[in-house]
C-alpha cells in the first residue's frame, strides 16, 4: 500500500511534532492551519478593538490602571496599544507594529492595525479554498508595489512649495495657511471634541510657521514648548508667539507686566558660592570678619551694578520707554534681586536650560556666559513680559509669559483645562497634530482623506493592475483590494451609516473617475478637495508598507511554539554541550 503525499506529509509532521515534544516536554505547539487561525484571530481582535475610535466619529476608550487614579481617557491608536496589557504574542507583534508607524510618521496607528487584520481575514478565505500562502504573499507583494508607485501621481502637491529662498514668507501665506489648517483639522478632528477643534488646528499651524526657516532646514519640533496647566477650561488653550515660564520674579517690589523689554539672557552667578576647592579664611576679630563679609558682598555689587549700568545705557533717550528683563539660569541672591527691583528690573533666576535655549531663538538674544561680554547688541526683545499667578494656585506657582517676540523662531502652545483627563487628551492631538502639518511641509503634497485614498486604491487594483497579472497572484492582488475598503466601511460603521450602501454609493463615484471620499454626516459620497480633508503622503505610504510586511510574515508562519524557556535570557547554551548538566 503506497501513502497518500498528504498523508506522509501529515504522517511526518506528527513525527517531528512529537520528537520535539520529548525533547522539550514544556513545549506548546499551534501548527499548519491552526497556526494560521490563531494570527487571523488575534489580529482581528485586535482590528476589533480599535476599529471603533477610527475617524472624527469614533468613540472614546476609559483605560482604567492599578487604582482608581489612574485612569486615562482617549481614542488615540497609539495611547491605547502602549497602555493596554497585551497577553497574545501575535497581537503583541502586531500592536509593535503599529507604534513604529507613530514613531516614523507620528499618525495611522489605527488604520495599520485594521489594514494587518482585514488582510489576514482575506488571506484565511483563500488558503481555506486551497490557495498556498506563498503564492498570496506574492500577490499582496505585486499590489502593494502598484499601491506604492499610485500615491505618486494621486498625491496632490501644496501650492508655493518650491525652492526659493523666500519660501519662509510664502509659508506664511493665506493660501498655505488654509491647506495648513485643513491638514490639521483633518488629524485633530479625530481626536478632540469638534467644537476645539478649529482652535487647536490654528495654533498648531501658527507653531509650525514660527520655527520654519525654509524648505532645506529641517524642522525642530523641540522648538515648541507645549506648556499644561491644569486651569481655565479646555477653550482657553491657545498659541504663545514666545515662551512661557514656569516660575516667576521673587521680589515683591518687582513689576510683574512689562512692555517692549530688553531681554538679557545669562548665565552668570549673581549669589555667594562655595568654592571647588578646599578654602579657609581665618580671622582673629570681629572687624576682620566684617570685611571678609563686606569685600565678598563688594563683588556681587560690582557685578550688579555692570547690570544696571547696562540697563541705563538701553533704557534711556529714545528708548526711555522700554523696560528690562534679566532671566537667568544660575541662583540671584536677595540683596542683588533688591537692587534690581529698585531700578525697576525684573529678575528671573534658575531658568531651566531647555528654556534658555527656546529663549535665544524666540528673543533673538545671546546667552552671556561672562559680565565682561555685556553689549547691548546680545540683548533679545519680547513685545510683552507678564507675571501671572492664577486664581487658587499657591505663591510660588507663577508663570511668567515672554510674548509678542517680533523674530520669534521658538515659541509655545500652553494647553489648558479642568483635570489631567483633559489636558492629556489635548496633548496627544497636538503632538499629532504638529507632526501632521511637518510630514506636509516635508513631503510638499498631500493626498484626499476621508477613505478617498483607499477607494482610489481599491480601483486602481481592481480594475488596472488585477486584469493585467496572470496566473494565481491574481487572487492576491484581489484580496489586496478588498482588504483596503476596511478603511471607509469603518468611518461609515462609526458615524451610524448603513455600510453596504455606502461602500456601493462611493464605487460607483470612483467608477466615473470621481475622487471622493466619505461624508461621515450624510453618507454620501463628497470630495475632500472642496471640504478640506487632507492626509499625509507618507503616513499612507508608510501604513501600506508597513502593513503589508506584517501581513506576510505572519501568513508563512506555520509553528506557533512555545518551547518552556525564555527566548535571549538565560537557559543553557545549545552551543555547550556540557550545559544543563550537574
Amino acid at each position: 500500500v503506497v501513502d497518500h503525499p498528504i498523508a506522509k506529509s501529515r504522517k511526518q509532521h506528527l513525527t517531528m511534532t512529537s520528537a520535539l515534544q520529548e525533547l522539550s516536554p514544556n513545549s506548546e505547539i499551534v501548527h499548519s492551519q491552526q497556526a494560521l487561525a490563531v494570527n487571523c484571530a488575534a489580529a482581528s481582535g485586535l482590528s476589533q478593538v480599535l476599529s471603533s475610535n477610527l475617524g472624527p466619529k469614533g468613540t472614546l476608550k476609559l483605560l482604567v490602571g492599578g487604582t482608581l487614579t489612574q485612569l486615562k481617557l482617549t481614542k488615540d491608536g497609539l495611547t491605547l496599544l502602549k497602555e493596554m496589557q497585551i497577553q497574545h504574542p501575535t497581537a503583541a507583534l502586531i500592536a509593535r507594529t503599529a507604534t513604529a508607524q507613530d514613531e516614523v510618521t507620528g499618525d495611522g496607528t489605527t488604520s495599520t492595525v485594521l489594514v494587518v487584520g482585514a488582510l489576514l481575514e482575506q488571506a484565511q478565505r483563500q488558503v481555506a479554498e486551497g490557495l498556498h500562502p506563498r503564492v498570496l504573499t506574492k500577490g499582496y507583494d505585486l499590489a502593494r508595489d502598484a499601491c506604492l508607485e499610485f500615491l505618486k501621481d494621486f498625491a496632490q502637491p501644496l501650492p508655493i512649495m518650491s525652492e526659493d529662498p523666500e519660501i519662509s514668507s510664502n509659508v506664511k501665506s493665506l493660501e498655505m495657511t488654509n491647506y495648513l489648517t485643513q491638514v490639521a483639522t483633518t488629524t485633530l478632528g479625530t481626536k478632540l471634541d469638534q467644537e476645539l477643534v478649529p482652535k487647536m488646528a490654528s495654533a498648531v499651524v501658527q507653531a509650525i510657521q514660527t520655527i520654519w526657516t525654509g524648505p532645506k532646514e529641517p524642522l525642530d519640533l523641540t522648538r515648541i514648548e507645549i506648556m499644561t496647566l491644569q486651569q481655565q477650561q479646555a477653550h482657553d488653550s491657545r498659541f504663545v508667539q514666545g515662551l512661557v515660564l514656569d516660575h516667576g520674579n521673587r521680589h515683591p517690589d518687582m513689576p510683574t507686566e512689562l512692555k517692549d523689554c530688553f531681554i538679557m539672557i545669562s548665565n552668570v552667578s549673581l549669589e555667594y558660592e562655595q568654592a571647588e576647592t578646599q578654602a579657609n579664611f581665618t580671622y582673629q576679630t570681629a572687624e576682620q570678619r566684617e570685611k571678609l563679609v563686606e569685600s565678598e558682598r563688594t563683588w556681587l555689587d560690582e557685578r550688579c551694578r555692570q547690570i544696571v549700568n547696562l540697563k541705563r545705557q538701553v533704557c534711556s533717550g529714545d528708548n526711555s520707554h522700554k523696560s528690562f528683563v534679566i532671566i537667568n539660569q544660575k541662583g540671584v541672591d536677595p540683596l542683588s534681586l533688591d537692587m534690581f527691583a529698585k531700578e525697576g528690573i525684573l529678575c528671573l533666576r534658575r531658568a531651566k536650560r531647555r528654556n534658555m535655549d527656546r529663549l535665544v531663538l524666540a528673543t533673538g538674544g545671546q546667552i552671556v556666559l561672562s559680565l565682561s561680554d555685556l553689549s547691548p547688541e546680545i540683548l533679545g526683545h519680547a513685545g510683552s513680559v507678564r507675571v501671572v499667578s492664577f486664581e487658587g494656585s499657591d505663591d510660588d506657582a507663577k508663570y511668567t509669559f515672554v510674548e509678542d517676540c517680533p523674530a520669534a523662531q521658538s515659541c509655545t502652545l500652553l494647553l489648558q483645562g479642568p483635570n489631567n483627563l483633559t489636558i492629556h487628551q489635548i496633548q496627544d492631538a497636538v503632538k499629532d497634530g504638529l507632526r501632521t502639518v511637518k510630514n506636509a511641509l516635508e513631503d510638499k503634497s498631500v493626498v484626499p482623506g476621508a477613505g478617498a485614498v483607499e477607494l482610489a486604491l481599491h480601483h486602481h487594483l481592481m480594475e488596472t493592475v488585477a486584469k493585467k497579472t496572470k496566473g494565481k497572484h491574481k487572487v492576491g492582488i484581489q484580496a489586496y483590494a478588498n482588504a483596503l475598503l476596511v478603511i471607509p466601511k469603518t468611518l461609515a460603521a462609526n458615524a451610524g451609516q448603513d455600510v453596504q450602501d455606502t461602500i456601493l454609493s462611493l464605487q460607483d463615484e470612483v467608477q466615473d473617475g470621481n475622487v471622493v471620499g466619505l461624508d461621515l454626516d450624510t453618507g454620501l459620497p463628497m470630495s475632500p478637495a472642496d471640504v478640506g480633508v487632507w492626509d499625509n503622503v507618507r503616513v499612507k505610504r508608510q501604513s501600506l508598507y508597513l502593513a503589508t510586511v506584517l501581513a506576510n510574515q505572519l501568513l508563512l508562519v506555520d509553528e506557533v511554539m512555545r518551547a518552556g524557556k525564555q527566548m535571549g535570557k538565560g537557559g543553557p547554551n545549545p552551543a555547550d554541550p556540557t550545559a544543563g548538566m550537574e
